[in-house]
Protein backbone atom coordinates (compact mmCIF):
# COMPACT_ATOMS: atom_id res chain seq x y z
CA UNK A 1 0.00 0.00 0.00
CA UNK A 2 1.51 3.40 -0.94
CA UNK A 3 1.31 6.53 1.54
CA UNK A 4 0.53 9.31 0.61
CA UNK A 5 2.75 11.36 3.27
CA UNK A 6 5.38 13.35 2.04
CA UNK A 7 8.63 11.85 2.01
CA UNK A 8 10.46 15.05 2.92
CA UNK A 9 10.17 18.85 2.88
CA UNK A 10 10.65 19.67 -0.81
CA UNK A 11 7.76 17.09 -1.21
CA UNK A 12 5.76 18.30 1.14
CA UNK A 13 5.93 22.22 -0.40
CA UNK A 14 5.31 21.07 -4.08
CA UNK A 15 2.05 19.79 -2.86
CA UNK A 16 0.56 23.44 -2.54
CA UNK A 17 -0.23 25.96 -5.26
CA UNK A 18 2.85 28.17 -6.22
CA UNK A 19 1.86 31.52 -3.85
CA UNK A 20 1.71 28.98 -0.67
CA UNK A 21 4.92 27.25 -2.18
CA UNK A 22 6.78 30.86 -1.96
CA UNK A 23 5.74 31.62 1.83
CA UNK A 24 6.77 27.92 2.83
CA UNK A 25 9.64 27.74 1.07
CA UNK A 26 10.94 31.49 2.61
CA UNK A 27 9.78 30.17 6.05
CA UNK A 28 12.24 27.32 5.75
CA UNK A 29 14.60 28.98 4.69
CA UNK A 30 14.55 31.88 7.22
CA UNK A 31 14.34 28.78 9.91
CA UNK A 32 17.53 27.30 8.10
CA UNK A 33 19.57 30.39 8.40
CA UNK A 34 18.04 30.53 12.16
CA UNK A 35 20.02 27.89 12.99
CA UNK A 36 22.07 26.27 10.42
CA UNK A 37 23.11 23.16 11.67
CA UNK A 38 20.09 21.79 11.96
CA UNK A 39 18.48 18.75 10.61
CA UNK A 40 15.46 18.58 8.23
CA UNK A 41 12.92 15.92 9.18
CA UNK A 42 9.34 15.22 8.45
CA UNK A 43 7.05 14.40 11.97
CA UNK A 44 3.81 14.20 11.84
CA UNK A 45 3.40 14.53 8.44
CA UNK A 46 4.99 18.31 8.85
CA UNK A 47 8.09 19.48 7.97
CA UNK A 48 10.34 20.37 10.94
CA UNK A 49 13.54 21.21 11.97
CA UNK A 50 15.76 19.16 14.43
CA UNK A 51 18.69 19.36 17.04
CA UNK A 52 18.77 17.82 20.60
CA UNK A 53 14.96 17.23 19.41
CA UNK A 54 12.23 19.26 17.65
CA UNK A 55 12.69 22.95 17.53
CA UNK A 56 10.13 23.88 15.59
CA UNK A 57 7.78 22.59 12.75
CA UNK A 58 5.62 24.63 10.39
CA UNK A 59 2.90 23.67 7.68
CA UNK A 60 0.39 25.38 5.59
CA UNK A 61 -3.67 24.89 5.66
CA UNK A 62 -6.41 26.39 3.15
CA UNK A 63 -6.27 29.83 4.75
CA UNK A 64 -3.10 30.09 7.16
CA UNK A 65 0.30 28.98 7.78
CA UNK A 66 1.35 27.58 11.26
CA UNK A 67 4.35 27.48 13.55
CA UNK A 68 4.62 24.83 15.98
CA UNK A 69 7.34 25.72 18.24
CA UNK A 70 6.21 24.30 21.32
CA UNK A 71 4.28 26.17 24.27
CA UNK A 72 7.48 27.62 25.35
CA UNK A 73 8.07 29.30 22.02
CA UNK A 74 4.58 30.94 22.28
CA UNK A 75 4.63 32.21 25.60
CA UNK A 76 8.39 33.12 26.20
CA UNK A 77 6.82 35.53 22.48
CA UNK A 78 3.30 35.99 23.28
CA UNK A 79 3.39 40.02 23.52
CA UNK A 80 4.98 40.07 19.96
CA UNK A 81 2.29 37.63 18.70
CA UNK A 82 -1.01 39.17 20.08
CA UNK A 83 -2.41 39.84 16.81
CA UNK A 84 -2.13 36.38 16.06
CA UNK A 85 -4.09 33.43 16.76
CA UNK A 86 -2.32 31.34 19.16
CA UNK A 87 -3.06 28.23 21.07
CA UNK A 88 -0.53 26.60 23.86
CA UNK A 89 1.97 25.43 21.28
CA UNK A 90 0.90 27.10 17.70
CA UNK A 91 0.86 29.85 16.04
CA UNK A 92 -1.91 30.31 13.13
CA UNK A 93 -0.75 33.14 10.97
CA UNK A 94 -3.34 33.95 7.93
CA UNK A 95 -2.71 34.03 4.61
CA UNK A 96 -3.60 37.07 4.06
CA UNK A 97 -1.89 38.84 6.48
CA UNK A 98 2.77 39.15 6.07
CA UNK A 99 4.51 36.14 7.25
CA UNK A 100 6.58 37.99 10.07
CA UNK A 101 9.81 35.87 9.32
CA UNK A 102 11.66 37.98 11.44
CA UNK A 103 9.55 36.73 14.58
CA UNK A 104 10.42 33.57 13.41
CA UNK A 105 13.82 33.65 12.70
CA UNK A 106 13.58 34.99 16.90
CA UNK A 107 11.51 32.53 17.90
CA UNK A 108 13.46 29.67 16.21
CA UNK A 109 17.07 30.93 17.59
CA UNK A 110 14.69 30.82 21.37
CA UNK A 111 13.87 27.18 20.56
CA UNK A 112 17.70 26.42 19.27
CA UNK A 113 19.05 27.78 22.80
CA UNK A 114 16.60 26.67 24.81
CA UNK A 115 17.41 23.00 23.67
CA UNK A 116 21.11 23.34 23.60
CA UNK A 117 20.61 24.03 27.65
CA UNK A 118 18.19 21.24 28.22
CA UNK A 119 20.88 19.13 26.27
CA UNK A 120 23.65 20.16 28.33
CA UNK A 121 21.42 19.07 31.25
CA UNK A 122 21.35 15.43 29.92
Amino acid sequence: MKSNAPKDIDDYITGFPGDIQDKLQKIRAVIRKAVPGAQEVMSYQMPAFKQNGILIYFAAFSDHVSIFPTSSGVAKFKKELKEYETTKGTIKIPLHKPIPYGLISRITKFRFRESSQKGKKK
